[in-house]
């Protein structure tokens, strides 16, 4: 066994410790630093997100608002292609088709493509149906293999996209009639590659959860997103209520059929090859979100893992691009790592477990502040409480406000399903194994007309 340098053993001797004693104190005096180390790393990126959320708020509550192409309402109108992505869509896909069919929109310069991706259900027969019922409107497209999911779905569809301009709803979606111009508006700025939309829960009244949903989009959208548009930062294109130019789509290399979040992939790889996003937040359609937390949380998982999946395939090129500003960096590295911050959150949970058995209870006594406040304000699928609370003021809905308490509950639960997630995805790479698409439940019962 070696013997302890002299200089320590005589340290050692002076203070009236053993030999051993000194090793040990000075192995866990090492131990503490590490811990403190990371846990202070974790809790200063907590809260780089609480200033972020903050800062939203604030220019949403006090900036001014930028609403670029909202007043476009007469335009020589290109021609648009909408996709409709639907597997096993038979309860809603006739209100969705039905919705499109009466926008406003000049009816000689759209076309509606329904995507049936393998359904097993009634779907196509509906879709059929509409087609015979609106000839020359509706052009269904039939895809009976391929790669699941809705990109691989839609990469398939591309051929029959007449004009530059996609617009692409999931089949529970319903339009309102003046969307498709407040979408198309946008892209007659040519550095535009991509249009989001607000997307409203047609369901929001049905449980408790569904009003937490709602909640959670309102603050998504009401403050986040026209934050971002505010400051020139990064919008996201969500996948659906959205519209992209196909010439940019193809310029990037066109659909990745083994994106899981498709929508995130895409706004990724438009900005590094320096086209923009925009949000319209007046430009408004419905859907339907989970009624049941099962459903709630597949949904989730898919979204950490299809966002991880980007962060890991285009992060270090986001950061690189000389098409961004440092702004634009910074805030999309902050909106990529979204859903790699529960896993550190539950990191730094242990962490602090780690400091009082370790002896550090004095230090930890410190950081309960700091890392109180970091639990407050993580960032997860859900936006800050005090960005939810702002949006509802803004909807002017303020009895909706007493149910803010319960979205800790499903702060809870969306920490710990997009844990396991980033868990299931590592597992998933270790062991080569194919990324499944969930599709989420539908719960409507009847056909809207």
């Amino acid at each position: 066994m070696l013997d302890a340098p002299p200089a320590q053993a005589h340290a050692a001797q002076a203070s009236g410790l053993s030999t051993g004693d000194a090793w040990h104190r000075s192995d866990g005096d090492l131990g503490v630093s590490v811990v403190v180390t990371l846990l202070a790393a974790i809790v200063a990126l907590m809260l780089v997100y609480a200033a972020r959320h903050v800062l939203f708020t604030l220019n949403r509550l006090l900036g001014t608002q930028r609403h670029p192409y909202l007043d476009i309402d007469t335009a020589t109108w290109p021609e648009v292609t909408v996709f409709v992505a639907a597997h096993n869509e038979e309860k809603v896909i006739a209100g969705c088709l039905s919705a499109l069919l009466d926008t406003d929109y000049p009816a000689h310069r759209l076309t509606i493509v329904p995507v049936n991706d393998r359904s097993t259900d009634g779907t196509q027969a509906i879709i059929d149906a509409c087609a015979l019922e609106h000839p020359g409107r509706i052009t269904p497209f039939q895809r009976e293999r391929g790669k699941s999911g809705k990109s691989a779905a839609l990469k398939d569809a591309l051929p029959f996209a007449r004009g530059d301009i996609a617009i692409v709803f999931d089949a529970d979606y319903i339009p309102r009639r003046g969307l498709l111009k407040q979408l198309v508006a946008p892209f007659f700025d040519p550095e535009i590659g991509a249009v989001m939309g607000r997307v409203v829960p047609l369901n929001a009244g049905t449980n408790l959860l569904t009003r937490m949903l709602d909640l959670e989009r309102a603050g998504g959208y009401q403050v986040d997103q026209q934050a971002r548009m505010n400051l020139r930062l990064v919008p996201q294109f969500g996948g659906t209520v959205g519209g992209v130019r196909l010439s940019a789509i193809q310029a990037v290399g066109g659909w990745n059929d083994n994106a899981l979040a498709e929508d995130t992939d895409i706004t990724v790889r438009l900005l590094i090859a320096g086209w923009k996003t925009a949000y319209s937040n007046r430009t408004e359609c419905y859907e339907e979100v989970p009624e049941d937390w099962p459903v709630r949380i597949k949904q989730v998982k898919r979204w950490a893992k299809g966002h991880n999946q980007v962060l890991a395939r285009h992060g270090l090129a986001f950061l690189t691009s000389h098409h961004l500003s440092a702004r634009e960096r910074s805030d999309g590295l902050l909106l990529l790592l979204v859903f790699a911050m529960p896993p550190l959150l539950l990191l730094g949970w242990l962490l602090a477990l780690a400091l009082y058995f370790l002896n550090g209870s004095a230090l930890l006594a410190q950081l309960i502040p700091l890392f109180a406040l970091m639990t407050y304000t993580t960032a997860g699928n859900f936006a800050a409480f005090f960005e939810i609370a702002v949006a509802a003021m803004l909807d002017g809905s303020h009895r909706r406000l007493r149910l803010l308490p319960f979205n800790l509950l499903g702060f809870l639960v969306s920490l710990f399903a997009i844990s396991a997630s980033v868990v299931g995805m590592l597992a998933d790479h270790v062991f080569r194994r194919e990324l499944v698409w969930d599709k989420t439940l539908r719960y409507r019962q009847g056909q809207l007309k």
